[in-house]
């Protein structure tokens, strides 16, 4: 398939458009950030700490002492475990809240889900447990079936402890080992700890006025209630032929639910703050002749083509695999510096060009709406006024359709900065309440909240009593992004201070491949304690640093959501502290240090 730059319909005027940026920003941003939202362990243990498909239940507890506690069964644990099992580490413990394998694509089972990068890019371990996608953007059931095939694969569900929930974790230094508090009252006394909890981890509400107060219906789409429903992930909600639904959340879960309401449900509100960009799904089966096609090592390589096409710069001839709005903006960016000669550019010359390529694709992606949407004004509501990527992508062929059902109402909150409150019949917006029979809650998860919010928690206390939360009060305090000074035998995954890919599961594979080699050689060495030195730590922070790339300024005119901690000052990133020269250079740093082959930064004790 050829792949080839698009094109903004008619001029438009950059001036015009940073002007109604700021307008749309400045409406829409609260003082109070991220604390706006609720933990849903504050009263609402029916939305987190509830297992619809496989509710918990009560177990003796167990009493062992062994060599990893993995604490997360989704892409971050699942392959980390895999990754110490292909190291030759098998006393240990994968543990989770949920009932089995899959993290995100456990717990979101509501109707529509897919995922909204490239499935040949984004799944895991698609060659090591052979498996292609079926469609270009897989969907849920799909993506969970492979995380359950590694679990087999690497005989995990022999040790995963599931219904599992941490309450704390404390290290004794009289063992020199971790000792798990949880639920079930478990004495599990750990040599190592790999954080795996993920980014997508605990579902968050919004902080509404009244929200306890609703006695119809509610649920988090994160646990979504097809006995009150009906149907499932493909449809068939008829349990709301005859009710009033109101969906809060228009994000990337909302754009794949909303359609399903709108057919189901009696009356569906949508209460919108901030419209997503909503570009063409064109979804399709993946071709047979093309898996066939495939030599060795194709993941990896259409892994490093998307990076390119996203975070990274196309070069002159280098083909777009992808091919859809994550890398357009670099694709358009590619093609007319073709056109230019592929000219020597300075980096402000380059910003030029990248800023206004970048309102050409969000002039694009508003004039979709105008060709979707008859009522005008409804169509203007859903226009996305900001720069690309300042929120997540989404893609959808039905959502703006939907719009035009006699039986669907957009609710725009803008103005207000979100709903006024929620009473016992329904929701107030606008000084006038919507009464309705259910309330589906698709605002997301805690991703740039504090660190306890995110963890779930309560405590975790290192060498010295120090609590983890402390140390990282003033952002991320790590070597390489994966230990702590004050926290031995203690390694992190996800978004901290290391290098950042488009797709979560090659970071995961990076990073797992390097915690596993830690433990192997500490288990190999006879070692107990190995905890990063304040010194490796300090210049590590140091080196991030002088290395970063900063895009706070950008973030700081981007509208309220999750990617700037809802506009606030005080910026936390979801992609945490990024590696400036980038995800393949962190990847050679790394190896480069393992093959060095001295544990250099570490204070290793036998």
């Amino acid at each position: 398939m050829e792949c080839k730059p698009t094109q903004a319909p008619g001029p438009f005027d950059i001036a015009e458009l940073r002007e109604r940026h700021r307008q749309e920003r400045e409406k829409r941003v609260r003082p109070e950030g991220d604390s706006q939202y609720l933990e849903v362990s504050d009263g609402f243990d029916d939305f987190y700490e509830v297992d619809p498909t496989n509710p918990i239940e009560q177990r003796d507890p167990v009493t062992e002492e062994i060599d990893v506690a993995v604490l997360g069964a989704g892409f971050a644990g699942l392959i980390a475990s895999a990754r110490l099992k292909h190291a030759g580490i098998s006393n240990i413990r994968t543990i989770d809240m949920a009932g089995d394998f899959g993290g995100t694509w456990y717990w979101n089972r509501y109707p529509g889900l897919q995922c909204d990068t490239d499935a040949c890019s984004y799944m895991p371990m698609l060659e090591e447990v052979p498996h292609v996608p079926k469609d270009r953007y897989a969907f849920g059931e799909e993506i969970y079936e492979q995380c359950q095939r590694i679990a087999r694969q690497y005989d995990l569900y022999e040790t995963a402890l599931f219904g599992t929930i941490v309450r704390s974790l404390s290290w004794d230094e009289g063992i020199r080992r971790w000792r798990i508090e949880t639920n079930h009252g478990d004495d599990i006394r750990a040599r190592f700890i790999i954080m795996g909890t993920g980014p997508y981890n605990r579902p968050k509400l919004p902080g509404i006025p009244g929200i306890r107060d609703f006695k119809g219906h509610s649920f988090h789409t994160s646990r979504w209630d097809y006995e009150y429903t009906g149907g499932d992930r493909k449809g068939g909600l008829t349990g709301l032929a005859d009710k009033r639904v109101a969906i809060i959340g228009t994000g990337a879960t909302g754009i794949q639910v909303i359609p399903f309401l709108g057919e189901y449900a009696k009356h569906t509100y949508v209460f919108q703050r901030t419209p997503s960009t909503i570009d063409i799904r064109g979804d399709m089966a993946v071709p047979r002749e093309w898996t066939n096609s495939q030599a060795p090592g194709w993941q990896a390589e259409r892994r490093k083509n998307f990076y390119d096409g996203t975070f990274g710069v196309l070069k002159p001839g280098q083909a777009d695999l992808i091919c859809d709005n994550w890398t357009e903006l670099n694709r358009n960016i590619a093609a007319k510096l073709e056109e230019m000669g592929n000219p020597e550019l300075s980096a402000e010359q380059y910003m030029e060009l990248r800023e206004q390529t970048d309102y050409a694709v969000m002039e694009r992606l508003r004039g979709r709406v105008d060709e979707v949407i008859d009522d005008p004004e409804t169509a203007e509501t859903l226009k996305p006024y900001y720069r690309f990527l300042c929120k997540r992508p989404t893609f959808s062929d039905d959502y703006l359709p939907t719009f035009n059902r006699p039986n669907v109402t957009l609710v725009d909150v803008s103005a207000s900065r979100g709903v006024d409150r929620i009473t016992e019949k329904g929701v107030v917006a606008n000084g006038e309440e919507y009464e309705v029979d259910c309330i589906v809650f698709a605002s997301g998860f805690e991703i740039t909240t504090s660190f306890e919010r995110r963890f779930g928690i309560g405590a975790i206390t290192g060498a010295g009593g120090r609590s983890l939360y402390d140390h990282w009060e003033d952002g991320y305090r790590t070597f390489h992004g994966m230990s702590s000074h004050g926290f031995p035998n203690m390694a992190f995954m996800g978004f901290t201070q290391i290098g950042v890919s488009v797709n979560v599961s090659d970071m995961y594979e990076q990073q797992s491949t390097h915690i596993a080699y830690v433990i192997r050689q500490a288990l190999d060495r006879g070692i107990t304690r190995v905890e990063a030195t304040a010194e490796a730590e300090q210049k590590w922070i140091d080196h991030m640093h002088a290395t970063e790339l900063s895009n706070r300024d950008f973030l700081l005119d981007c509208t309220p959501g999750y990617y700037n901690n809802e506009g606030g000052t005080d910026l936390r990133s979801h992609l945490g502290e990024v590696y400036g020269p980038g995800f393949y250079a962190f990847g050679d740093l790394i190896e480069q240090w393992r093959e060095s082959g001295d544990m250099a930064g570490f204070d290793l004790q036998d």
